[in-house]
């Protein structure tokens, strides 16, 4: 994937950070901070739309496909443009029955074989600078009548220098989401901003007090206490805002 300004990650606490050549970047190391419940906030929210045969775009260092292969697909695909994230992903994987993994870099051909049902993209889209070029090349591994799960940052006004040094090209609005989406000749089945009160927090930490990096205090604190109250309170209220940005994409039959 195109990024704007890669960066190696040395440790989670954001220290020491250079850029170099190997296009390791610090957003791969910050992913391996410690929010469980998060995760699974994350792979509760796009299940349902996931099918049989899966491609998860841009693995990174693993977190989330760990939630796709208990989930026991009949395939899954695990993929990443970074050398060192795909070593990781077969050094991992490599005897488990039912997973492959694949170099995939956006925008550009995809070569997995067999078209999948579901393309999941989680935080993937936005370190593309042609995102539409970047949906229509997902699609094209699609089945007819499948589906392409994105799960974006949301909102240019949380758009900070943690965005910026992880190779953030934008912030999503399901309007703006919308609109790459049906440029790609695709059909938004539903999209929705999800995490409101993160949305919230992030706007403090990061516009008001120029984090450059998560803290590992916080992110505790905001995984035990905050997320169960977002979980609980969007299962009855759909915030009009939030941290991220739900979109579930259908393909064309």
């Amino acid at each position: 994937m195109t990024m704007p300004e890669p960066v190696a990650a040395v440790d989670a606490s954001g220290a020491g950070l250079e850029p170099d050549s190997s296009g390791f970047t610090r957003e791969n190391c910050l992913g391996g901070t410690a929010a469980p419940r998060y995760r699974q906030w994350e792979y509760d929210s796009v299940a349902p739309y996931l099918g049989s045969s899966v491609l998860e775009v841009g693995s990174g260092m693993g977190y989330f496909s760990e939630k796709l292969v208990e989930s026991q697909r009949q395939r899954l695909v695990l993929s990443d443009a970074e050398e060192y994230c795909l070593g990781r992903l077969q050094s991992t994987y490599a005897d488990t029955a039912g997973i492959e993994v694949k170099r995939v870099e956006l925008p550009g051909r995809i070569d997995i074989g067999a078209p999948v049902q579901t393309v999941v993209a989680m935080n993937v889209l936005e370190h593309i600078e042609d995102d539409v070029q970047g949906l229509r090349d997902l699609a094209s591994v699609v089945v007819p009548g499948g589906r392409i799960v994105l799960w974006v940052p949301a909102y240019m006004q949380l758009y900070g220098e943690f965005d910026r040094k992880v190779g953030h090209w934008r912030r999503y609005t399901p309007k703006t989401i919308r609109t790459a989406v049906e440029s790609a000749g695709l059909t938004v089945e539903r999209v929705r901003p999800v995490n409101f009160l993160g949305g919230l927090a992030w706007w403090l930490a990061v516009r008001r007090g120029g984090a450059g990096a998560p803290n590992r205090r916080l992110v505790w604190l905001y995984d035990n206490i905050v997320v169960p109250i977002s979980r609980t309170v969007e299962r009855i209220v759909r915030p009009p805002f939030g941290q991220s940005v739900l979109c579930v994409v259908r393909v064309p039959g």
